[in-house]
């Protein structure tokens, strides 16, 4: 009799540890995903941010700088288009975030997602960084070197407006290298998360 209720405690033992063990898998599992979807979070909603800047300079600010200014009809059309080129590039990439469901989509899934996203973050960098740095130059030529309108002349009065362009340019690089290292770091926990996730569903 002492054998079989031996044997009895030891099952319901063994079925306690076994739920246990589900329930800490089912811990941790919801501890990466909660991780995963806030690193997430961070990177949708600074692109969401991205996007409303962008569309905000080109929609509101520079078009009321171009009403208020001598600025070339060029110039504004260049620097619109450029905007408008940054417009469907964060548009892009929030296309691919906004596919990233985690409650839906397996992590294979959602691993193959995150390549195309980063296929397009990177793309995006390279054609914004080109793009903004031909313009400059070109705005400059062409404002300083054939706008007869504004009366630009060479001489310390252009040194200023020159000099807060270039100063705007650097903080903006430093901004933008500080948010690429902030994003690499989430984009890295992200990937990380994913291949965690995998493990459980293997």
């Amino acid at each position: 009799m002492e054998l079989e209720e031996l044997r009895a405690s030891w099952n319901v033992l063994n079925e306690r540890l076994a739920e246990n063990e589900i329930l800490n898998q089912r811990m941790v599992k919801e501890m990466i995903s909660q991780k995963t979807k806030s690193a997430f979070d961070k990177i949708y909603h600074m692109g969401l941010y991205n996007l409303f800047v962008i569309f905000f300079m080109m929609t509101l600010v520079f078009p009321w700088i171009y009403m208020h200014t001598p600025m070339m009809a060029f110039s504004f059309a260049m620097v619109e288009v450029v905007m408008g080129i940054g417009l469907l590039l964060e548009c892009r990439k929030i296309y691919w975030l906004s596919q990233f469901n985690m409650e839906q989509k397996s992590s294979k899934e959602l691993m193959n997602l995150t390549l195309h996203y980063k296929k397009a973050y990177y793309e995006a960098i390279v054609w914004s960084v080109a793009l903004v740095c031909l313009v400059l130059v070109a705005f400059y030529v062409a404002e300083l070197g054939f706008n007869h309108r504004a009366g630009y002349e060479i001489s310390l009065r252009i040194l200023l407006p020159i000099g807060l362009s270039l100063a705007t340019c650097a903080f903006g690089y430093l901004v933008g290298l500080w948010q690429r290292r902030r994003h690499a770091a989430q984009l890295q926990e992200i990937e990380q998360g994913l291949k965690e996730l995998k493990e459980f569903e293997n």
